[in-house]
């Protein structure tokens, strides 16, 4: 730690680097908070969590009781009897009994990417509601053809003010805040969509998996989907950096050659000399197979390619790596999948068994680094190393089912939400933080001078 420290002072060691490093040992020892303690009002199973994107600081939660409550993860409401535990009440809630609440299970609730003053909810009652955090008011509603499974607003659209809805029905429907009403519909699934997942590299790119096992990419500026996953369209392991590639490329071009200065003329090989007739075909080969590789499906065609599947089951979770790379996707036959979102290939990750929920969407969480992804497994949370599928941790705490987790990059710490109505708090261990704080006051004791004033 401390020759780390060093070398950070000295310039050795960029700061970013030196930070990923701190977080990632954070995070190692992560395990079940024992001084922080969410007071959960929820009559029901939680079914999603998220921290809003602008100071990590206000958590959102929903439950299958109809009701949505936030909380302040960063000051305690309260303390227990020894002051050491720090408990966290809701400081909004909104249930059955307010005039605009839902009447049935909300499946799913965002915040607004830019600000906390608005949030969105979804529900079985086919509403997605947009609400005013301050008076809990609802802005404006859009009513969906059938139960609502997930909603996902772009984190880095400027141009628009989207939220994308997945139903039971097979439209993804796309809604607009400012207009109030469907901006439009994307149609390609043969059955409901349990997952929606913006890209976290171009406001324009929506991701969608459905029941039907398959999992789309959409240009939502134009029609129909431009991709569709093949679990059978696969490369092995992760795809080189792009500093590596470049790097290949430039030695490649400027490897010098062996024979000489006229090795090139000397080494090409002779040509046969072809009448007009053979030219000419030769060159309409040569038309149609260029012309071939550029022709693109239209959206309505029926294809082999726009009938591949990703997972053998229902897709019930997504996520896409902080820097937009890569996409995992969970499925309700027991398989998580890393896919390579440049050349939409599955890199054959082979991520330990494990049971996953099949009859609800399932919400999972990427470190910051992106090298640990949680998933809910049946009664546990567990962690795996995204490159390799090895499992990390074990997370146990709740009496049933998990259904979300969310990672907070701000702290290092994991939210987790089952159907035991329970919101759990996984953190840090403070073992070396109190060790390296009591380090510090040591060295500083030692610096200290002995002169009396």
């Amino acid at each position: 730690m401390w020759k780390e420290i060093g070398d950070r002072e000295f310039g050795k060691l960029r700061p970013n680097l030196f930070s990923n490093r701190i977080k990632s040992a954070r995070i190692a020892s992560i395990q079940l908070s024992n001084y922080k303690d969410i007071i959960s009002p929820h009559r029901g199973s939680v079914n999603s969590l998220q921290v809003d994107l602008t100071e990590g600081r206000y958590l959102l939660s929903s439950a299958s009781d109809a009701s949505v409550a936030v909380y302040d993860v960063q000051r305690a409401t309260d303390y227990d009897e020894s002051g050491l535990i720090a408990k966290h009440k809701h400081i909004l809630l909104v249930d059955k009994q307010h005039e605009q609440g839902h009447k049935y299970a909300i499946s799913t609730a965002n915040w607004y990417p830019i600000d906390t003053g608005l949030f969105i909810t979804g529900s079985y009652d086919h509403y997605v509601n947009v609400w005013d955090t301050n008076t809990t008011q609802v802005v404006v509603n859009f009513k969906m053809p059938g139960k609502v499974y997930n909603t996902a607003m772009s984190p880095v659209a400027t141009s628009h003010m989207l939220i994308a809805a997945g139903t039971e029905d097979v439209q993804v429907r796309l809604c607009d805040i400012s207009s109030g009403a469907f901006a439009h519909t994307l149609s390609g699934h043969r059955d409901g969509v349990m997952s929606v997942e913006w890209s976290a590299s171009s406001e324009w790119v929506l991701i969608t998996g459905g029941c039907d096992g398959a999992i789309r990419f959409w240009d939502i500026r134009r029609a129909g989907c431009f991709r569709v996953l093949d679990q059978s369209h696969n490369q092995l392991g992760r795809r080189p950096s792009l500093l590596t590639r470049s790097t290949a490329s430039k030695g490649s071009t400027l490897k010098p050659s062996s024979g000489g200065p006229n090795s090139s003329a000397k080494g090409r090989p002779s040509q046969k000399k072809m009448g007009n007739s053979a030219s000419i075909k030769h060159s309409a080969i040569a038309r149609q197979v260029r012309g071939f590789g550029k022709q693109r499906l239209h959206p309505g065609m029926l294809s082999s390619q726009d009938r591949a599947t990703a997972h053998y089951g229902a897709v019930n979770g997504l996520k896409v790596t902080n820097d937009g790379m890569y996409l995992l996707s969970a499925g309700s036959d027991s398989r998580l999948r890393l896919w390579d979102i440049d050349t939409g290939c599955n890199t054959l990750v082979n991520f330990e068994t494990s049971r996953l929920q099949a009859t609800k969407a399932t919400q999972l969480a990427i470190s910051h680094d992106s090298t640990l992804v949680f998933v809910p497994c049946m009664s546990t949370t567990k962690a795996f190393d995204l490159w390799s599928g090895k499992k990390m941790m074990d997370l146990r705490g709740h009496y049933e089912n998990v259904n979300c987790c969310l990672y907070n990059s701000l702290d290092q710490e994991l939210f987790t939400g089952g159907n035991d109505r329970k919101i759990l708090v996984w953190s840090p261990s403070r073992t070396t933080t109190e060790e390296l704080e009591g380090r510090e006051g040591q060295a500083f004791a030692i610096d200290q001078d002995m002169w009396s004033d």
